[in-house]
């Protein structure tokens, strides 16, 4: 129950971060919510599930190997990681 309630909260935080449809790297988005960049990364992921939203998830790559997302609403065409 505890790991749901944590999860649950980064999940929340990443999606209000993102909500504004700005570019982002795993490392940005871990200082601005506080969440390991492994668990913004998974967080990404959930995002795309129907259950928490159906959102897209684009990827790009920004400079030296440094990948950045961004969420939009679903039917948006974009890389997806």
């Amino acid at each position: 129950l505890r790991d749901h309630d944590r999860l649950g909260r980064q999940l929340d935080a990443v999606r209000r971060l993102m909500a504004d449809g700005r570019w982002r790297t795993l490392g940005e988005i871990e200082e601005a919510t506080g969440a390991p960049q492994a668990s913004v990364s998974a967080r990404l992921r959930d995002l795309r599930k129907p259950r928490f939203g159906s959102l897209t998830v684009e990827r790009r790559r920004r400079t030296g190997g440094l990948w950045e997302y961004r969420v939009t609403l679903e039917g948006r065409e974009g890389e997806r990681s």
